[in-house]
């Protein structure tokens, strides 16, 4: 029977597609469900060799469901983290179907104003948590075997099957540095920034390059093969990133500041006196 006290310390991985679902799942051991009271369900299991409980969740396409149902989970399970992971298409010829863009920052594509002159842009933007982009950055190090590039991901509700279509012509004018586009992450990560002080990341993994031979591409197992990089490079991220309070396998040195001293990990037998400057 399904429970309804997930576990923590807790990271929600979200996904709009099954396969993407998939890709993560694969990852996860000793898995249970847990349904919210409005019929969301998940599926949290360990990460193994971390402390993490990673909550799944399959949400659908778009981005307004991604938003009202990332916040929905961010108010049920507090998670410490949000990744949304999944698949998207390339805007860039160098970055290749099977290669994973780690969001640097999403951009919510659509808001602007049409006027006589024609459309203007009035782009939001939210950026990666550093504390994951730089576990993203470390673990990328190590994984010979992805592509990973850190860059910028667009973010709308649209299914770019053109090159040389309105919308692809506005991407490359306006929002330029954008390597990726996929319809979720705008949501997911503006949901994750009005709650507050949660972590968020977007993960993708390129299926297509956003142009007529989508179907095809999408035909021969890329999805498939782009969903199961990128939640790769999630699972690692999340080897290196801990949660709150748990140990790190990095070396720290002192941390100073203001007007203390934080010797941390250290032994100390008797007082301990500093003298303020």
């Amino acid at each position: 029977m399904p429970q309804t006290h997930p576990r923590v310390p807790t990271v929600v991985v979200l996904t709009a597609l099954a396969l993407e679902y998939a890709a993560v799942r694969g990852h996860i051991e000793d898995r249970e469900e847990f349904v919210h009271r409005d019929g969301t369900r998940i599926e949290q299991g360990r990460l193994a060799g971390t402390d993490w409980y990673v909550a799944l969740a399959e949400l659908g396409e778009g981005e307004r469901t991604a938003a009202s149902l990332t916040t929905q989970l961010i108010e049920w399970l507090r998670p410490e983290a949000v990744l949304f992971v999944g698949v998207a298409g390339s805007l860039k010829d160098d970055i290749a179907i099977g290669d994973v863009v780690v969001g640097t920052k999403v951009y919510g594509i659509h808001g602007g104003k049409w006027a006589p002159g024609g459309f203007l842009s009035r782009p939001e933007s939210w950026p990666g948590s550093n504390a994951l982009v730089q576990a993203a950055r470390s673990a990328a190090r190590d994984m010979s075997a992805v592509r990973t590039h850190f860059k910028p991901i667009a973010s709308g509700d649209v299914v770019l099957a053109d090159a040389e279509s309105e919308i692809a012509k506005h991407l490359r004018e306006q929002y330029n540095d954008a390597a990726a586009i996929e319809m979720e992450g705008s949501g997911a990560a503006h949901a994750a920034h009005l709650s507050g002080q949660v972590h968020a990341l977007v993960i993708r993994g390129i299926s297509d390059r956003a142009d007529a031979r989508k179907d095809t591409a999408d035909a021969a197992g890329s999805q498939e093969r782009a969903a199961a990089q990128a939640a790769s490079v999630a699972v690692e991220v999340l080897r290196k990133h801990h949660p709150r309070g748990r140990s790190s396998d990095s070396r720290e040195g002192p941390h100073t500041g203001g007007d203390h001293i934080d010797f941390r990990g250290g032994t100390f037998y008797g007082p301990v006196i500093g003298k303020q400057q």
